[in-house]
């Protein structure tokens, strides 16, 4: 009897170690169950202190990953190893998972904070009716420049980056879309072209560029910013704000010509293990308290109505970061291109860092 008794309780004992042992493999592989969610975030956008406030409050656990471009983010997803439940891409990415059905509905009666949002933000050409997407943050892509490097000079234009004077002095961040606009706005052309001539006009025309350039590099152009070891940087405005958090000399602008208006938002993917754990997450964000203290973290621009009114009126007020309906309509919201001419974009892009090394 003993025996039996020593036996059954070894096999309890295993059963213990094994399930402990699945259950941190679930949360180590992204998998997600009723208390648990995985969360799937571009690098540094989100204030931690709200994840842990977030799993005080509900009692769920998040694991968070985060990714560097949103074809990286769409191609992890679309091979379902891992369970993401919330996801963070950009408005045309959203547009592409939709055609690849990659998306769940969002149910809107559970996130009732979605009322905080400024109408402006909803209802836009990537997602009628935000069936599948909640607005997260958005912003704009501009020059970042040191005035006390370059004697005054400024960027009203993106034609003054050829100024000959910056030689070696020009930081490029290290995005396809955001550089090939960059080339395109300088002609005159649409972001989201699809004609070959001209988008090899505009990769000719940043091959001339070259001079100029000091780096094409990614992250790491925050601090070398903030060190004032380069004059100039194509950067997004978040991050140009976070840069001038430091470095009180930069400053940054968006060109007459016009530049890119973007879009993160909250999506549930096809593959989610916890649906409702993601509304309540999504819900969470939309609250004005949280949305408020995300935005000073991160350094974005918020969508959130309800929250500005909490925020500083000098960080809000700045048309540089928050910048008028009519500064907007100079601005163009990426397109989902397709595959062949994303990869045409991204041909032309290589072409132009090869020139430029």
């Amino acid at each position: 009897m003993k025996e039996i008794i020593r036996a059954a309780v070894a096999i309890l004992i295993i059963c213990g170690v094994l399930f402990y042992v699945n259950n941190q493999l679930d949360k180590s592989s992204g998998r997600s169950g009723s208390d648990t969610i995985s969360v799937y975030n571009w690098g540094e956008y989100i204030d931690p202190e709200l994840v842990e406030r977030f799993e005080e409050e509900t009692g769920i656990t998040v694991v968070y990953e985060t990714f560097d471009s949103n074809e990286a983010m769409m191609t992890k997803i679309e091979q379902g190893g891992t369970s993401y439940d919330v996801a963070m891409p950009s408005e045309y990415a959203i547009e592409k998972m939709k055609e690849n059905d990659l998306l769940i509905p969002i149910d809107h009666s559970k996130v009732p904070n979605l009322s905080n949002i400024d109408p402006y933000f909803l209802d836009l050409p990537f997602d009628p009716g935000n069936e599948y997407s909640i607005p997260y943050f958005w912003g704009t892509v501009g020059i970042a420049f040191n005035p006390k490097l370059l004697d005054g000079q400024t960027f009203e234009s993106w034609e003054d980056l050829w100024d000959p004077s910056l030689k070696q002095e020009v930081i490029l961040v290290d995005g396809a879309r955001e550089v090939m606009g960059m080339g395109l706005n300088t002609l005159g052309y649409s972001l989201n072209t699809k004609d070959e001539q001209q988008l090899q006009e505009a990769t000719d025309k940043l091959k001339t560029l070259s001079p100029n350039i000091k780096a094409i590099i990614g992250d790491e152009i925050v601090e070398t910013m903030r060190r004032s070891e380069a004059a100039v940087a194509l950067v997004w405005s978040g991050q140009a704000a976070d840069i001038m958090y430091v470095n009180e000399d930069i400053d940054y602008a968006v060109p007459k010509e016009g530049s890119n208006l973007w879009f993160d938002n909250m999506i549930i993917p096809k593959t989610a293990a916890n649906v409702e754990g993601a509304h309540k997450f999504i819900n969470f964000m939309l609250d004005p308290e949280v949305a408020a203290q995300n935005a000073d973290y991160v350094g974005y621009s918020t969508p959130n109505e309800q929250a500005i009114e909490l925020m500083d009126p000098e960080v809000t007020g700045d048309e540089r970061f928050y910048p008028t309906e009519e500064m907007r309509e100079r601005l163009e919201v990426y397109k989902n291109l397709g595959l062949e001419t994303l990869g045409k974009y991204n041909e032309l892009f290589l072409e132009f860092k090869m020139d430029a090394q």
